[in-house]
């Protein structure tokens, strides 16, 4: 059964992909149509075209490798100056011949009657809307999903109910280094047990500070800035049970750092707390947003460091580290991961796979601006440059100097290609033979 859910979670989540992928094109396509720009295509992947239909001048389709898409507009890039339409005949030199077949291959579709209909004729800001489009769609996305997920899911969090007893003082560094799960000889009673603290108790107050249901992170801290005897008082069979709890210092994980090994000394009571989901306000998901950005922007960043892990994770056989990129592949591995974890709550598998797909928007949004082609950021790049000449040129008494030529920035394009294609290989085999796994 484990096996069917699996493959069930990898189909759900590689639509979720091809959804976000059309949505992304449908931002160029919505405003390139809105600005008067001719689309004949409308692609959700690459390659043989499996299926399609044509609606009024364009074709609607999805192709066979489905890592993309694609809106195809007349007149990307303008003609060569000063050779008419078709640009002037090939030159000679290591790109200049390949930037005239590609100024020759974006007018080739161009008719006499969509002369004025062409992407490179209409003003620099409504290119740079344009292009900019696409990733804001995913923005959008990923802004919508995050707060279904905060606000409607909820969170896990914990209450103020106790949910089980520790038996004994263990630093967190000795459970990370494998000690065993019981007590190891000479180990201290836990605080909480050794006063007489029980499963099933709702703590109420810690030196008289009161605490509801809900409040069990604030609990935490509580105990946390704790130390020596502490009186506490819990709830049990309805009755408020008062008590005297030695809480002692001892090495804890460290909740304000991103570290997951990074510890802290502070107060322990010996308590697990019993979980529940939580949905948090607007500002709380806002916030939360706000540093999921910041976040993927520095994973961005951080993939050439990644790459030798990476690589070695692909084809030598090294651990592969959580933080580690993914592709197409990955994500979707994870998505039936996720269902396949059949005794977890509802909110669980719903909370992480509008996460991932969230957080698979947020990459989009922010990869897409990179300024190199053929991402969108290398096209609004040259918009912008062409809109600082002309008005340069404008308010100096100038001529106007015409369209910036963003075939120049061909070369970067085919490099940027061949490396992200080796990139893209990579992280498919190491997520087939030796994938990110979440639930260990």
């Amino acid at each position: 059964m484990s096996v069917l859910w699996t493959v069930v979670g990898i189909a759900i989540f590689f639509f979720g992909l091809l959804v976000s992928i059309a949505w992304h094109e449908l931002g160029h396509f919505a405003t390139a149509r809105w600005f008067g720009i001719k689309v004949p295509e409308f692609m959700v992947g690459f390659g043989r075209t499996v299926w399609s239909v044509r609606r009024g001048e364009t074709e609607y389709g999805i192709k066979a490798i489905p890592l993309g898409g694609y809106v195809r507009m007349i007149g990307m890039l303008p003609p060569a100056p000063g050779g008419g339409r078709l640009g002037r005949s090939r030159r000679t030199g290591p790109f200049q011949g390949l930037m005239d077949d590609a100024r020759r291959q974006s007018q080739a579709d161009v008719l006499p009657q969509d002369e004025d209909r062409q992407f490179w004729t209409r003003a620099p800001w409504k290119r740079i809307i344009v292009m900019f489009a696409g990733p804001f769609m995913n923005l959008v996305l990923a802004v919508a999903l995050f707060f279904v997920t905060l606000m409607g899911v909820g969170v896990l969090t914990p209450n103020t109910q106790v949910a089980a007893l520790e038996e004994c003082v263990v630093p967190v560094t000795a459970v990370q280094n494998g000690a065993p799960d019981r007590c190891p000889t000479g180990a201290p009673h836990a605080p909480a047990l050794a006063a007489g603290m029980q499963p099933d108790d709702r703590i109420v107050s810690v030196r008289g500070q009161a605490f509801g249901p809900d409040d069990g992170e604030a609990l935490q801290d509580a105990i946390r800035a704790s130390s020596g005897p502490t009186p506490v008082v819990v709830e049990r069979a309805g009755q408020q049970v008062p008590l005297m709890v030695n809480v002692i210092p001892n090495t804890l994980p460290d909740r304000d750092s991103d570290d997951p090994n990074a510890t802290v000394t502070a107060g322990y009571l010996g308590v697990l707390l019993d979980t529940s989901y939580q949905p948090m306000s607007a500002g709380e998901t806002v916030a939360q947003i706000g540093d999921g950005i910041g976040r993927t922007a520095e994973a961005i960043t951080q993939i050439p460091a990644r790459i030798p892990a990476l690589f070695g994770a692909a084809f030598l056989g090294e651990e592969r580290g959580e933080d580690s990129p993914m592709g197409v592949v990955g994500v979707s591995r994870i998505g039936g991961e996720i269902l396949a974890q059949q005794d977890a709550p509802w909110q669980q598998d719903v909370g992480l796979f509008l996460n991932m797909l969230a957080a698979v928007n947020l990459s989009l949004f922010l990869l897409n601006l990179l300024p190199i082609p053929p991402l969108d950021g290398g096209q609004i790049v040259p918009a912008i440059w062409e809109s600082i000449k002309r008005n340069t040129a404008r308010a100096f008494g100038r001529p106007d100097p015409g369209p910036v030529d963003a075939a120049k920035l061909l070369p970067f394009a085919y490099v940027f290609v061949l490396v992200f294609l080796g990139f893209s290989v990579m992280v498919a085999i190491a997520d087939i033979v030796n994938p990110v796994r979440i639930f260990g």
